[in-house]
């Protein structure tokens, strides 16, 4: 699926990630990744012929060359169907284009990370290089910024939050639109606890405005429990206290200009 990817080509353009090694983020964290992202992370070698087929339509029950195949052929529906090791071969290396091209660079690409690391080095790189937020990088950050605990103290809960932040993480995280990024939570603790449930693709495409988000440094930053927000209800009780404010101002004005 495809992710919201900031343009880290220029030195500039992203802050600096501390690292983290995989033994000191929660191994919960770790399998809500993996159920959410990537489900047969540890048994494909790059990429995944049945989400390539599926993302296409297409039987990709004759295997892998049949699936690249099939995915050339349809290039001009190619999207989404990323594998963790997919993503961070665009994170590390590639544009965020949505071309044809640039999946097949992508494809290749994480071929060749496959074939020179373990499946835990990749899982590590993936989760340090991701963004969680608004200038959030690197899960250690997240874990701190969005629940004030290090990576390995993560609850299932936290954890399940987290992984259901990554396709959308500055529209749909812990802390702006809560509610579609909590429906995806469920999902993937009801997976996570054995239960059969189908977990979507994100839309590839958000086109709601991202306002600007200046974060305090992650460890004043304490986001526990929150206020429902993007409710209905309170869209409507803002807009009405609004008009009455503005009324009220209308008349105070009026009286001021009476002789």
């Amino acid at each position: 699926m495809m992710r919201e990817q900031a343009d880290c080509r220029s030195p500039s353009a992203c802050p600096t990630v501390s690292p983290t090694d995989l033994q000191s983020i929660s191994p919960v964290l770790q399998r809500m990744v993996i159920i959410a992202e990537d489900s047969r992370f540890r048994s494909h070698v790059g990429i995944d012929p049945a989400e390539v087929a599926d993302a296409l339509g297409v039987d990709g029950a004759h295997g892998f060359w049949s699936a690249i195949r099939a995915a050339w052929r349809h290039r001009d529906r190619l999207r989404g169907a990323s594998t963790i090791t997919q993503q961070l071969a665009k994170n590390l290396y590639l544009s965020s284009s949505r071309s044809p091209i640039r999946k097949l660079k992508e494809a290749a690409t994480a071929l060749g990370l496959e074939l020179v690391l373990s499946k835990d080095r990749i899982l590590e790189l993936y989760l340090n290089v991701a963004e969680w937020g608004p200038g959030i990088w690197g899960i250690d950050a997240a874990s701190r910024a969005y629940f004030g605990v290090p990576a390995s103290r993560l609850s299932a809960e936290q954890a399940a939050e987290l992984a259901a932040t990554l396709p959308h993480p500055r529209t749909s995280n812990p802390t702006f639109r809560p509610d579609r990024m909590l429906g995806r939570r469920n999902l993937i603790l009801a997976r996570y606890r054995g239960v059969d449930v189908y977990i979507p693709p994100e839309e590839e495409t958000d086109t709601i405005p991202v306002p600007a988000v200046l974060l305090p440094p992650v460890d004043s930053l304490q986001i526990d429990s929150l206020a429902p927000v993007d409710s209905t209800q309170d869209s409507l009780t803002a807009r009405r206290t609004d008009t009455t404010d503005a009324q009220r101002t209308t008349a105070d004005s009026s009286r001021d200009s009476l002789p």
